[in-house]
């Protein structure tokens, strides 16, 4: 299987949802529902560089907007990013997701599992 474009940035997003921190920043500004700057850092046990690295990696991963305001950066919820995103995991569950009423995701026959095993039980 080749590696389309929108595998490829499924796979951006979720690394960027992988660390625990960058979750926690994403809460954070879904609670505020709005432009926030140092509130981030107040609100986290982390450093102030390690907040910023972790802000740019969810920036580039498109789940944040960052706009220069003075001598700060103030950060909100991409919605259409984080709505694009949910657009692309649900369609590759939907892909990947064995039809219902299916005990083992290989087509009939062609399961590697031993036999009697929970997989394909």
């Amino acid at each position: 299987m080749s590696h389309s474009t929108a595998l490829l940035d499924v796979a951006a997003v979720a690394r960027a949802l992988a660390n625990p921190a960058r979750l926690a920043i994403l809460d954070v500004l879904a609670e505020r529902q709005a432009c926030v700057c140092g509130e981030i850092v107040d609100a986290l046990p982390l450093a102030q560089a390690t907040v910023s690295q972790h802000l740019k990696v969810l920036r580039e991963a498109g789940l944040i907007t960052g706009e220069i305001s003075g001598p700060r950066t103030c950060y909100g919820l991409d919605r259409q990013g984080l709505v694009a995103a949910a657009d692309a995991f649900a369609a590759l569950f939907e892909r990947i997701t064995p039809p219902e009423g299916a005990s083992c995701a290989c087509p009939p026959g062609a399961c590697a599992c031993p036999p009697g095993s929970a997989c394909c039980s």
